[in-house]
């Protein structure tokens, strides 16, 4: 009776004895992957450390960490994907059945015999996988990603290897998404550099200033909705006397659009060097641009040449907004003469009309960011209110005229953010009362 006793003693002495050893190993590992996980910055290194130091807490065969997107429960789409190996063995991903099954339930699964687990029937599993364990990465109970062992050395994995692997995923995750929000941070201030830099190569496309052309004032202006922008304006010397100018608009916002808007800028340069003629160079232009765009993108263009000695302006319209010709005695007319926009169709044509701009007449190009400034009524600022303002302030200067219908539309739109890229030139032919 006495030694029945004893060796009860003697084995709940040897079980609290394992139990202790367990907890200091335990304690190591975690101490030991803070030391190694604590101070680095690179995300990858980090996975594989923890990955690794996983393995050998449970002696497992494999492990994988899966991340994936918080803002999406769909878990098809990962992204990153580290995995450690300490056999030869063919690689473990995990399925999308058990990347469903933890979404939906967030907790450590242990699955024994895959093969016959009826949580998981009709999944095909690989021939090389007899067990495995899979942990949350949670952050504030939203999943961030999924630690996997698979196939313990010794024996089958126990609750106190699904107990410590889970602390190693809760201890690990917040480094992990620290990271990664690191990550994506410098990305992010990569991008605004790369787009600063765009903002200046583009705003270095653009006019610095107006030519200055006896008896006449010219003006043109850009703001674009976003860093970099769509919207393009040029003046071009084309020989003696004449001058084009134009103004354009890109499909679409942002770099996309700024990338095609350099395109054209040098397509229409390099067609007004060959032929100006607006008809023939809007052709030209269209043929190329259609050959080297995509199907999706397109451009409009209002295109004229200013025979400033004859006074005389030759225009095309690519299915751009039709500039007003405003004349002194404030009788007004629109330019429509053209064709479709640029690169809809590889052989389309565009017609060309003259007008003869008389002291005192303006004419205004302008693009669709003007007239679709929108208020928080989604009421448009329109051609009415544009119209409007032009004839009311069309004894000012080219430049003043364009702070004006700037000012106007931003009025209109109040608080309401810009949507689209702003464009105006305004041409002028100096009055008898007015003053170079």
């Amino acid at each position: 009776m006495w030694a029945s006793q004893k060796d009860a003693q003697l084995i709940q002495l040897q079980e609290e004895n394992r139990k202790l050893r367990r907890a200091v190993d335990e304690l190591v590992i975690l101490n030991e992957l803070a030391l190694d996980i604590g101070a680095k910055l690179d995300l990858q290194e980090i996975l594989r450390l923890v990955v690794k130091r996983s393995i050998k807490a449970v002696h497992a065969e494999q492990g994988t960490i899966t991340l994936v997107k918080r803002q999406q429960q769909d878990l098809q789409q990962t992204l990153v994907r580290t995995q450690q190996s300490t056999d030869h063995g063919q690689p473990f991903h995990l399925n999308q059945a058990l990347l469903g099954w933890m979404q939906l339930n967030k907790r450590p699964l242990v699955v024994r015999d895959p093969h016959h687990d009826s949580r998981f029937h009709g999944i095909v599993w690989d021939q090389n996988i007899h067990s495995l364990m899979c942990v949350p990465l949670l952050i504030k109970s939203t999943l961030i990603g999924i630690l996997a062992v698979i196939n313990k050395k010794d024996g089958e994995f126990s609750d106190e290897d699904t107990r410590l692997l889970t602390i190693v995923a809760s201890q690990s995750a917040q480094i992990i998404e620290n990271v990664r929000l690191y990550e994506e941070e410098k990305d992010l201030l990569q991008i605004k550099e790369q787009l600063r830099l765009a903002s200046q190569i583009q705003s270095s496309l653009l006019p610095k200033q107006a030519p200055s052309i006896p008896g006449y004032d010219i003006a043109g202006y850009s703001k674009p909705a976003q860093v970099v922008g769509g919207d393009y304006f040029d003046f071009i010397c084309v020989g003696p006397g004449r001058l084009a100018l134009c103004v354009g608009d890109i499909s679409g916002k942002g770099l996309p659009a700024a990338m095609l808007m350099a395109n054209l800028q040098a397509t229409i340069r390099g067609q007004c060097a060959v032929d100006p003629s607006p008809g023939v160079c809007l052709g030209r232009a269209n043929a190329l641009l259609h050959q080297s765009t995509d199907p999706q993108k397109y451009a409009t263009l209002f295109y004229c040449i200013l025979d400033f000695q004859n006074h005389q302006l030759t225009y095309s319209n690519a299915g751009h907004n039709w500039p007003y010709l405003i004349r002194r005695n404030g009788a007004n007319s629109l330019l429509k003469a053209g064709g479709v926009a640029l690169s809809f169709l590889p052989n389309a044509e565009y017609e060309q009309e003259s007008v003869v701009l008389s002291p005192g007449d303006l004419c205004v190009l302008y693009s669709d960011g003007l007239t679709e400034a929108m208020n928080a009524n989604d009421e448009e600022y329109g051609e009415k209110r544009l119209l409007a303002c032009i004839q009311q302030n069309g004894e000012l200067a080219a430049g003043q005229l364009i702070n004006k219908l700037i000012e106007s539309a931003e009025n209109h739109a109040k608080n309401c953010p810009q949507w689209d890229d702003m464009t105006l030139v305004v041409i002028k032919r100096i009055g008898i009362n007015d003053t170079d």
